[in-house]
């Protein structure tokens, strides 16, 4: 299977020495590998060019966006100029930052995932930060939750779901829509990639706010949101997530802003995430 990798880079001179050697020491090479520059003002552009050297299955393009460090659509148009400009069919295509250390047989058992499980659509590890010299899990999502710095997509599936979506929540909504149209998400917990930067680390007091605006624009509701932003404080010990999240919630339902789901997916999500609710802590 051929696997194609587009990485959004922005400002990651501290850490993308470490991340592109573990892509280069990979067991199995990716098919090609697109590094984008997403307006660096540092001095990343140039460690990967001279990193790269003769790996002519890797490169790294320029690509031009405001600089503040917002997540969401910044880091997705950085990866749709990426995949506009692919030169490979892929079987798999790859959505990876410039911040974290793969395990050698990364690629390899991606691929032995997509080969072995037909359903499978969205595949990966899961994250490690490292806290006291010890690299412990980054818990800010559940451990079958393929996070976004390290996600490969089946083509069918990455097809089926029309590519991703460049806002805010891009990385619950691909999962949602997949499951939506059949597909099967999984995750190997014994593939550890080491996260350099833990999220959030240099977010500004807007960005706090994002996680409320994504599931207003996932239509989560209220009450679903109440409950996925208390669950998430819970497991981060920290309130202030709770207060930023219904902070931005009630913010993007005032300024009426737009939906990144259909009113169809909307209620499949909701149906969705009531379900896994009553099964995980309902269900007697």
């Amino acid at each position: 299977m051929k696997v194609c990798i587009i990485i959004p880079v922005f400002n990651e001179q501290d850490f993308i020495k470490k991340s592109i050697e573990s892509l280069i020491n990979q067991t199995i090479k990716p098919a090609e590998v697109i590094y984008v520059n997403d307006n660096s003002t540092d001095n990343s552009k140039n460690i990967i060019k001279n990193l790269i050297g003769k790996c002519d299955w890797i490169r790294v393009i320029d690509h031009k966006s405001f600089q503040e460090h917002v997540p969401g659509s910044k880091v997705i148009e950085a990866f749709n100029f990426g995949l506009k400009n692919l030169e490979t069919q892929f079987d798999i295509i790859c959505k990876f930052d410039g911040d974290i250390i793969l395990p050698k047989n990364y690629i390899e058992k991606i691929i032995e995932i997509f080969n072995e499980k037909e359903k499978v659509g969205i595949a990966g590890g899961n994250l490690y930060i490292l806290k006291n010299r010890k690299w412990i899990y980054e818990n800010i999502a559940a451990k079958t939750h393929v996070r976004g710095p390290i996600k490969a997509y089946r083509a069918e599936c990455f097809n089926d779901i029309n590519a991703l979506k460049s806002s805010i929540g891009w990385d619950t909504v691909d999962v949602l829509l997949a499951q939506k149209k059949g597909w099967l998400i999984y995750t190997d917990k014994d593939l550890i990639v080491k996260h350099l930067k833990p999220t959030g680390q240099k977010y500004s007091l807007s960005s706090k706010m994002l996680q409320g605006e994504s599931l207003y624009k996932m239509r989560f509701g209220f009450i679903l949101s109440i409950l996925s932003l208390l669950k998430s404080s819970l497991n981060n010990y920290s309130l202030s997530r709770l207060f930023f999240g219904l902070t931005g919630y009630c913010v993007s339902f005032l300024k009426q802003k737009p939906f990144i789901v259909t009113v169809e997916e909307g209620v499949f999500i909701r149906n969705f995430r009531w379900k896994v609710i009553y099964k995980k802590y309902l269900k007697f």
